[in-house]
C-alpha cells in the first residue's frame, strides 16, 4: 500500500502536452560569438570560402526556373551563372548544403535542448496572423536587401566583415540603423 496521496501522485505525473524536462539553458552569447568565429574560419580553410544563405535560395529559385522554362532560364545571365555554378545540377553547391545543414542542426539542437513546440512567440498586443505578417514582412525586406546587397546578413556582415570589406561594413552599419529606427514600432507589438 502506498504512503503518497492520490494528489500528490497525479500531481508529480507528466500532465498531456507538457514538457518532460524544462528546457536547457540557453549558451552564453559570447562563447557562441566565438564558437562562429571558429566555424567561419572553418569554412575558409576547409571550403575556400565564406559563410552565407541568400545564394543557396537563388539556387533553388534558378532550378524552379531551369524547370518550368528552360530557355529562358539558359538565356538569362543571372540564372545561367547559378546554373552552370554547382556539380552538374544547380543544387550541389557549397551554399545549399551549408543551408541544409543549418535547418538540420538547429532542429536536433533544439530537440536535445528541449525547446522544440509549436508556438509562434508574440506580445499580448498582436495577433498570431499579425505576427506572422511582420515576420512574412520582414523576411521579404532582408531577401530584397540580401539581393540589392550582393549577399545576405551572413554573407556581408560575417564572411564580407571577417576580410574588412568596406561594403559589408556599411551594410551592417544600415542594418543596425534601421533596426534601431523600427525597434520603438516593434517594442510595442510585445508590450
Amino acid at each position: 500500500m502506498s504512503t503518497v496521496p492520490d494528489a500528490a501522485v497525479a500531481a508529480a505525473r507528466p500532465q498531456p502536452g507538457a514538457p518532460a524536462r524544462a528546457a536547457a539553458p540557453y549558451m552564453n552569447p559570447y562563447l557562441g560569438g566565438i564558437g562562429l568565429g571558429f566555424v567561419l574560419l572553418a569554412a575558409y580553410v576547409v571550403m575556400g570560402r565564406g559563410l552565407g544563405a541568400s545564394g543557396a535560395v537563388t539556387s533553388f529559385v534558378a532550378w524552379v526556373v531551369s524547370l518550368v522554362a528552360p530557355g529562358h532560364a539558359s538565356a538569362n545571365q543571372f540564372f545561367a551563372e547559378y546554373l552552370e555554378g554547382g556539380l552538374g545540377h544547380p543544387l550541389k553547391t557549397w551554399l545549399v548544403f551549408e543551408v541544409l545543414g543549418v535547418l538540420a542542426g538547429g532542429f536536433i539542437s533544439g530537440a536535445l535542448a528541449h525547446r522544440l513546440s509549436r508556438t509562434v512567440e508574440k506580445g499580448p498586443r498582436i495577433s498570431v496572423a499579425g505576427r506572422l505578417g511582420f515576420a512574412f514582412a520582414g523576411g521579404a525586406l532582408m531577401g530584397i536587401g540580401a539581393k540589392l546587397a550582393r549577399g545576405c546578413t551572413s554573407g556581408q556582415a560575417l564572411s564580407g566583415g571577417a576580410v574588412l570589406n568596406a561594403g559589408s561594413w556599411a551594410f551592417m552599419m544600415m542594418v543596425f540603423a534601421g533596426a534601431y529606427a523600427l525597434a520603438g514600432l516593434m517594442r510595442r507589438q510585445w508590450r
